[in-house]
């Protein structure tokens, strides 16, 4: 009798960087293969999967290749052309978050039309085509402003902030314009800076993160505090407001909205990430289903995990590189004394300062503590 071959779905990945890594190791975890397309070599994820494709995302003979060996493909950043994954829907492949979706997101400015024109708070925000464009917002809505790229930009790669009239020019044009389109965004006052993660399956059923309150170094996420130290109504607010944010833009997956919370306790979006994110790393380690996981089920349509933290607090720090070179494995700290502790490296071979290269989350019965141990690791972390 002949044997019946089973098919092992394979989930294929744009991108090869951390977030793929970690979206790899939780679909290995569930038994599905899976591909990768990277622009260039080397990258984390490259020894993962014998499955892996190297060249311009918008190469339609590479995407066809890679298509061909994948079922259903997601994406780790949003720096893929919109385009693209039009093309590989058009060669019958399911994508998310969709083409759709990522033109709506991809682009900050039509982000920002889009949550508007839904009755979502934003930061007040304006298109860039001159320096008098510039000073008339600035004219509206003071000083200091934010100017941003529209596309591209991440880890404050892409963002100035501008405190008067004589740093305009030299912001602008650090940020590649006319190349490149630009908009400004008011400042928000901000008491706190927070972010959910919420994860929306193909069948519309919706499961939401805690609220966490995110610490920035430099631009950088720096720390990610789990749960938030809001009070109720707030966090409701929170919730309720990345859920719509979501759902207007068709979201399939798994997505970041991070906010801003004023002195006046309101709620402002700041922007949206289609793809895992920096402040649900703690889910990994402090929730019944990581970021990653519930990512694979919503767009395998099978019924989503629990968001729930088996903690009572929880706190990511990330290690950032404090040098320029090769990463020397040997000096890493792997005897870590804490048993709350959880280490992830991110598998790069260069180190540079400010790079991620991982991070550390730390469980324990208050926030108070587990900021203390993290601080404390991270200070006497070297790669």
């Amino acid at each position: 009798m002949a044997r019946v071959k089973h098919h092992i779905p394979t989930l294929g990945i744009l991108g090869g960087g951390q977030l793929a890594r970690m979206t790899a190791l939780s679909a290995y975890r569930l038994g599905l293969n899976v591909a990768f397309f990277e622009r260039k070599t080397p990258f984390p994820c490259q020894d993962l999967s014998p499955k892996c494709f190297v060249g311009d995302w918008r190469d339609k003979l590479l995407l066809t290749q890679f298509a061909e060996q994948t079922d259903i493909i997601t994406l780790e950043n949003e720096f893929v052309d919109p385009k693209s994954l039009a093309y590989l829907e058009s060669l019958g492949k399911l994508v998310f978050p969709s083409s759709k979706t990522l033109a709506l997101i991809q682009d900050k400015l039509i982000q920002k039309e889009t949550l508007q024109g839904n009755g979502l708070n934003t930061t007040p925000f304006r298109a860039i085509n001159s320096i008098d464009d510039v000073l008339n917002f600035a004219n509206e809505y003071g000083y200091p402003l934010v100017l941003k790229s529209r596309q591209d930009g991440y880890d404050g790669y892409g963002n100035r902030t501008v405190k008067d009239e004589s740093e305009i020019k030299s912001a602008i044009s650090a940020l590649g314009f006319p190349r490149r389109k630009l908009l400004a965004e008011a400042f928000v006052h901000f008491k706190k800076e927070l972010a959910v993660m919420v994860t929306r399956s193909r069948n519309g059923n919706i499961r939401v993160y805690p609220l966490v309150e995110t610490v920035q170094e430099n631009h950088i996420c720096k720390l990610v505090i789990a749960p938030a130290s809001i009070d109720e109504d707030i966090t409701s607010q929170a919730l309720t407001l990345a859920t719509n944010a979501i759902k207007a833009i068709d979201g399939i997956g798994i997505y970041g909205v991070e906010m801003f919370l004023n002195a006046n306790n309101e709620l402002y979006i700041n922007e949206l990430a289609p793809r895992p994110h920096n402040s649900g790393h703690y889910s990994i380690d402090a929730c019944v289903t990581s970021q990653f996981e519930n990512l694979l089920r919503a767009i395998f349509d099978w019924k989503l995990g629990s968001t729930d933290l088996i903690t009572p607090a929880a706190v990511m720090i990330n290690l950032l590189g404090k040098r320029n070179g090769a990463v020397s494995f040997e000096h890493i700290n792997y005897g870590l004394s804490d048993e709350h502790v959880k280490l992830h490296i991110y598998g790069k071979k260069d180190n540079r300062v400010g790079r991620k290269m991982g991070h550390i989350t730390v469980l324990n019965h208050s926030v108070e503590r587990c900021l203390e141990t993290a601080m404390l690791l991270e200070s006497q972390f070297k790669l």
